[in-house]
């Protein structure tokens, strides 16, 4: 006489086979998933530049970390370049979103923007070209970003943000604050936005630091508690090497868990030539 296996054996069966198909969609998706990071990350370095440019009595140095967990990563830029009337222009920025998408977008901010002010030499139209030239790509992405010119004739930083958090100032004497100029929307969300420029001379010797909230903010840590943090370091390492400056402010991402990529720029300057003696 056969026997039959229990209804409940064939039961068991059927579940382990699910499991185990479930188990290995699991893993390709995973590795998926762990390939597209790997791959946001390589367009990431490739596209942020190594070197910032320089002149006599500025320096400029940037640091840029990924999320801890690996998986926001490729929104957040900065920049440095020569600009054709011998000025130079640096931008900072965070793409919304993250990954391939996010990488691929923000290297197209970051090179529009080069373009852009290639023909203009004032911060506010180079966002507002950009602006445009990024809604003409019709991207369903939008990027915060803070754009200064800085004039080696005289001696003036000019600035324009769009959305982006607010740029700290710090002087060798001990003082620091926020520049809180009006800025305007992210870039890629609404047609013909202007974009207004702050004018500041560099009378003390100093430093400007920027950053993206990936520094500044987390779930638990609210952005006023991390820009007042960025202040206190700004006005405490203004008088030294930029790169230790950078690298104290980007320690402030680690009250914010590092649930987002995060970039810092620094600009140490001089006073302006007449200042310099008195």
């Amino acid at each position: 006489m056969t026997r039959r296996r229990p209804a409940q054996s064939a039961s068991a069966d059927d579940l382990l086979t699910t499991l185990g198909r479930l188990a290995a969609r699991a893993r390709e998706r995973a590795e998926l998933q762990h390939a597209r990071v790997e791959l946001a990350e390589v367009l990431q370095r490739q596209m942020l530049p190594a070197t910032l440019p320089d002149v006599t009595g500025l320096s400029a140095v940037a640091r840029y970390t990924p999320a801890r967990d690996g998986l926001d990563i490729g929104g957040d830029w900065y920049d440095g370049f020569l600009l054709p009337d011998g000025s130079i222009g640096y931008s900072i920025g965070d793409v919304q979103g993250h990954d391939v998408e996010a990488a691929a977008f923000m290297g197209q901010v970051r090179i529009g923007i080069r373009a852009v002010a290639a023909g203009t030499a004032d911060p506010g139209e180079v966002l507002s070209r950009a602006n445009d030239l990024l809604l003409s790509v019709d991207s369903s992405l939008f990027a915060t970003c803070t754009f200064l010119r800085f004039d080696p004739a005289t001696w003036e930083l000019h600035s324009a943000r769009a959305g982006h958090v607010a740029a700290v100032w710090a002087t060798v004497d001990g003082r620091s604050g926020t520049a809180e100029g009006e800025g305007g929307l992210p870039l890629g969300i609404l047609p013909g936005e202007t974009y207004p420029v702050t004018r500041r001379q560099l009378t003390t010797a100093g430093a400007f630091v920027l950053v993206t909230d990936g520094v500044i903010e987390g779930p638990s840590f609210p952005i006023e508690e991390g820009l007042a943090r960025v202040t206190r370091l700004a006005g405490a390492g203004a008088a030294g090497a930029p790169g230790e400056l950078a690298d104290e402010v980007m320690k402030v991402a680690e009250f914010t868990g590092h649930s987002d990529d995060a970039a810092v720029l620094v600009m140490s300057h001089d006073a302006a030539p007449g200042y310099r003696n008195g």
